[in-house]
């Protein structure tokens, strides 16, 4: 079995087909699908879609810092609330991203601890989102490393110094379509880390991998991202899947 940790498969690109999406995954061994959050007015279809696919589609609750705007506080609360209704598979995604936009940095990192602060209280997973910010997303994630914190850095695609910080602080590396990618660097640093640090992905629609790289993306490409990890770490795709899978276990408590 195959886990796709980050899969945004609720949203308009895949409202025409999700159900052939879905058995496209399935027959490439992909059975579980981990939906992230990214603001209020994407919930609904994000809970629908858990509905329509028991046990297979997992939602996580969480605002993207890329959401983080005048009205943040308001959807924060909208957190909140969800939180204390119901289980989620983790809080997510959150974190840092100054590639846009930094008219609301701070307003991010209070948006980022908050959230963490929540995970804590609910004894939940987070999924972190980091762009033009890995440093201050690690340095954020270290100051609660004693409170017992876990996740996964998605789509992670920095340095073997990053990769390790990251794996110090209890931390695994989320890895999709980028490594397909030959100009990402990212095959090298994989190269010196441990399978067991390493989660799949795909962020769907987002990221395709190389072969489809500029269509919409979906489950059933993990596959691409399997044969290059395996031939990256110099294993069979058997292990990769066994191996990933194990560590999706260790974070969502499948």
């Amino acid at each position: 079995m195959i886990v796709d940790t980050h899969c945004h498969l609720y949203l308009n690109e895949f409202k025409e087909d999700i159900a052939e999406v879905i058995k496209r995954a399935e027959a490439e061994g992909v059975h579980k699908f981990y939906l992230p959050a990214i603001d209020s007015s994407e919930i609904e279809n994000m809970l629908l879609l858990e509905t329509k696919f028991p046990g297979k589609c997992m939602a996580m609750m969480g605002l993207h810092p890329c959401y983080v705007k005048e009205n943040y506080l308001e959807e924060l609360a909208v957190v909140k609330t969800w939180l204390a209704k119901r289980k989620f598979a983790a809080v997510g995604e959150i974190g840092l991203d100054f590639y846009w936009d930094k008219t609301f940095v701070n307003q991010q990192y209070e948006a980022f601890r908050l959230q963490i602060e929540l995970s804590i209280q609910y004894n939940l997973p987070i999924v972190i989102h980091t762009r033009d910010a890995m440093q201050e997303c690690i340095d954020v994630v270290k100051e609660y490393k004693l409170k017992g914190i876990k996740g996964i850095f998605h789509c992670f695609g920095g340095t073997i110094e990053n990769a390790n910080e990251i794996i110090d602080a209890g931390f695994y590396l989320g890895i999709g379509g980028v490594l397909t990618y030959k100009k990402s660097g990212l095959a090298e640093v994989l190269d010196k880390i441990d399978l067991k640090h390493i989660v799949l992905e795909t962020d769907s629609p987002y990221l395709t991998p190389v072969p489809f790289r500029g269509k919409r993306n979906e489950s059933s490409y993990l596959k691409y991202v399997v044969e290059k990890l395996a031939e990256v770490k110099k294993v069979s795709v058997e292990e990769v899947a066994a191996i990933t899978t194990a560590n999706a276990e260790k974070i969502f408590g499948l």
